[in-house]
């Protein structure tokens, strides 16, 4: 069964090949043998997901089953789920059982499919490797040596792994984009504002954005279609509609105009990485598509320009956490600032820490015009420089990440870890939608192709990546892990 992707999996409950119960039981078994060895998950609720296996069975039984009735999910630790301990990878909200449902779990269980539990990721959602959680860092079921990326690192593994079809993310400056691109799975970021960002433990609120990870992008074209939509509850969510993206995804690609920056290609990149891209555009041209290089010029600003707007936000966001009114407490205070400074010192790790103080230094007095103003009006300057590209040519296409998978702990200081995010931060800055597909293999290890198109393009998107996997199998290979526990 876990060979099956999503859109095979929901056509074999359709046809009663098996019921969602026995689905439902293969992937928590292939969860509790294999998770040990890659800590994907934080939480595994399988009693409440036989339950909902049966509700969906019986769903089906009376005719009244949704197209997605029955599919086993797994939520990234960070969306709100109630009754089930939301801890976005940290010590701090350890003990913190959220009282209600995200949006994106509210749609999610109103069309049927059943949650497996909540994935491990990067602490509030800070980093790119999966190494700063509370719960100890993920492995890549490629290569356990390697880290499957961040934030959203325990989703994609679990979904490369096999251990679930498809899981939910998050993606704030590329952590969807990138734990996909090192995982070998399909990564979708969608337009800021088209999913709800209700009930989703905030690290940057103008950035955050929800997304799918699953083996393809059909997969990820049934998630988005559930998951999108407007909602009163969150103030930036667009009042638009959602349409059919399983509909337009067979649509040809002849006349495709696709852009490559040239800011994307440069020093920095791996030459195998590159390699693998370039290689990845040619099946384009012989689907019909035409390729030109672009511009994209303020590129090497974004991530001075993201590194101090998100920590900025983090410092506001976070400033909620001082042991009073929900997270952890230290014991013993002396008196009330003593309750705030060791609550916060115990509660969060290194990297939050480090976050939460160039946010409150670039927002604080003196520092505010020289640093924040400057970096939001660099940011409306790379936004600029997308809505031009766009104005040429259909698509933007590059790699997801400078390099393959890097090993745990290879990146010893921040700055290093922060350029990983090179080619995905701008496109959070902008709050255009990317995704990123399997293009390859360096050294064993997966290369991403990632996508870009302009503000609420998920559609062509959908459509140009499905078309890609179409034509080649690179979404359809497996690491040796996920055999060795079938």
């Amino acid at each position: 069964m876990y060979e099956k992707t999503l859109t095979q999996l929901a056509a074999a409950l359709k046809s009663g090949e098996f019921s969602s119960r026995e689905l439902t039981a293969h992937y928590l078994q292939r969860i509790e043998k294999a998770d040990g060895h890659l800590n994907s998950f934080i939480s595994v609720t399988a009693e409440q997901a036989l339950q909902q296996a049966e509700v969906a069975d019986n769903a089906r039984a009376s005719g009244n089953a949704g197209r997605l009735a029955g599919i086993p999910l797994a939520l990234k630790d960070i969306f709100c789920t109630q009754g089930v301990k939301t801890s976005c990878g940290s010590k701090m909200l350890d003990n913190f059982i959220a009282p209600y449902n995200a949006t994106v779990v509210e749609k999610l269980n109103a069309a049927g499919t059943i949650s497996l539990g909540k994935t491990n990721m990067d602490e509030f959602a800070m980093g790119s490797s999966n190494e700063s959680s509370y719960y100890g860092p993920v492995k890549n079921p490629w290569d356990l040596t390697a880290v499957p990326g961040g934030s959203s690192g325990g989703s994609a593994a679990a979904v490369a792994a096999g251990l679930v079809p498809a899981a939910m993310g998050t993606d704030t400056g590329g952590s969807i984009r990138q734990p996909a691109a090192f995982c070998g799975i399909t990564g979708l970021k969608p337009t800021y504002g088209r999913v709800s960002r209700f009930g989703i433990i905030a690290y940057a609120s103008s950035l955050d954005q929800a997304g799918p990870l699953a083996r393809s992008a059909e997969d990820c074209a049934h998630l988005l279609g559930v998951i999108a939509g407007h909602d009163g509850r969150d103030s930036t969510s667009v009042a638009r509609g959602v349409p059919d993206y399983v509909e337009g995804l067979n649509a040809p690609l002849s006349g495709l105009k696709i852009g490559l920056p040239k800011e994307y290609f440069g020093d920095g990149l791996d030459p195998e990485v590159e390699k693998a891209v370039r290689e990845a555009v040619k099946v384009y041209e012989s689907l019909g598509a035409t390729v030109r290089e672009v511009s994209l010029p303020h590129t090497h600003y974004a991530i001075p320009a993201y590194y101090v707007i998100a920590p900025a936000e983090a410092s506001s966001n976070l400033s909620r956490y001082d042991g009073v009114r929900f997270g952890h407490r230290c014991d013993n205070p002396s008196d009330l600032i003593d309750l705030y400074k060791r609550s916060r010192e115990e509660g969060f790790g290194e990297e939050v820490k480090r976050r939460i103080l160039i946010g409150t230094h670039t927002l604080s007095e003196g520092f505010f015009d020289a640093y924040y103003t400057k970096a939001q009006q660099v940011r409306r300057l790379i936004r600029q420089d997308f809505l031009d590209a766009f104005e040429d040519v259909d698509v933007l296409m590059g790699p997801a990440s400078p390099t393959p998978a890097f090993d745990l702990g290879a990146k010893k200081d921040p700055v290093s870890m922060y350029l990983q995010d090179i080619y995905t931060i701008a496109v959070n800055l902008a709050g255009i939608p990317g995704i990123s597909v399997p293009a390859g293999f360096v050294g064993g290890r997966p290369v991403g192709l990632q996508i870009l198109g302009t503000h609420f393009a998920e559609a062509q998107l959908l459509n140009v990546a499905h078309q890609f996997q179409q034509a080649t199998d690179w979404h359809l290979q497996r690491p040796a892990f996920a055999e060795e526990y079938a």
